[in-house]
């Protein structure tokens, strides 16, 4: 997130690197300067334009109140206000007007990073020929769930590389060399709460409670870089030939179709350090006479997470501060 303000030349006054007392005595650097990180228990919001969350739910639930009363705009990247009515869920490239809403609260939440890379590769199919129903299997890189995961990935491979494979918990799966069919707890319905957030965000950010969902996440033993297989009914039809043109003409998006042996995109050789969202594997769905299928690949920690915050900062700046 910081390396991306640089990059971005945002207009930063001053940078407080905010944690917790764990973080005290650290510092991150910016502008050609080591800055130190301070407690965010103590810091004054009164003087702050914009702040950045990304400390977990049960932080932004006590501090980003606590911001927005100081006069600071919150950009969020927890699921604590995503699905709250009053609150906007925004990713730039799809529906930037719905900042207009920032006010009273002044908290915008960031999308689940599996979310933003989807709706900003359906949103210009859904302008053109709208949608009915979306068909989502996610394949999930272990940063999605932070560092300690990507470090157990590394550990668990050379584990089993080195042939001192542990014994296996029947209750916790092992992540290295295998798929797990689970990200977050299990709701009543038997779905995830990450397959839920998918239904659940992208009927908020696209306006429209009328979109049937079916999701299925997993997580694959990936460092960065998500992949979902995505299938979507139109409600008019639309040919895969036009959905390439429509995508290659929207913000944010690069195709790579070529119908080949490597003419597609993938999370490692693509997605993993860029900002845009790669899709291919662009074709008419055999078994739908209005279905499109694709496959989408983004960077879930640049444009999942800190781009997507950098970009909704930008359009603060330029429209609403």
């Amino acid at each position: 997130m910081i390396a991306i303000l640089q990059e971005r030349d945002f207009p930063v006054g001053k940078l407080y690197p905010l944690a917790s007392e764990r973080s005290l005595g650290k510092s991150v650097g910016f502008g050609g300067r080591y800055l130190p990180v301070a407690v965010l228990d103590e810091h004054d919001f009164s003087d702050t334009d914009i702040a950045l969350f990304s400390a977990g739910a049960s932080v932004s639930e006590i501090h980003a109140p606590r911001a927005t009363n100081a006069g600071c705009v919150v950009v969020d990247n927890t699921s604590q206000f995503r699905n709250e009515p009053d609150i906007p869920l925004v990713v730039p490239e799809v529906n930037p007007a719905a900042l207009a809403g920032l006010r009273p609260r002044n908290i915008i939440a960031n999308p689940n990073c599996s979310t933003i890379q989807m709706v900003v590769a359906l949103k210009p199919i859904y302008d053109a020929a709208g949608i009915d129903r979306i068909n989502v299997a996610t394949y999930q890189a272990v940063s999605g769930a932070g560092r300690q995961q990507v470090e157990e990935l590394a550990r668990q491979s050379t584990e089993l590389m080195s042939g001192r494979a542990e014994d296996a918990d029947s209750n916790l799966k092992p992540i290295a060399f295998n798929a797990i069919p689970q990200i977050d707890s299990f709701e009543a319905n038997g779905y995830t709460r990450e397959e839920m957030k998918l239904v659940w965000e992208t009927r908020k950010i696209l306006g429209d409670d009328r979109i049937m969902i079916n999701a299925t996440a997993v997580r694959i033993p990936v460092f960065i870089g998500h992949s979902e297989a995505v299938s979507i009914e139109t409600r008019d039809k639309i040919s895969a030939a036009e959905v390439r043109e429509l995508l290659r003409a929207a913000p944010g998006i690069r195709v790579l179709d070529e119908g080949r042996t490597g003419g597609y995109p993938t999370a490692r050789t693509e997605a993993a350090g860029g900002n845009d969202v790669f899709v291919g594997r662009i074709r008419d769905d055999l078994s739908h006479e209005r279905g499109i299928s694709m496959w989408v690949v983004a960077d879930n920690v640049r444009k999942g997470a800190a781009l997507n915050r950098i970009q909704i900062a930008d359009i603060l700046v330029r429209d609403y501060l």
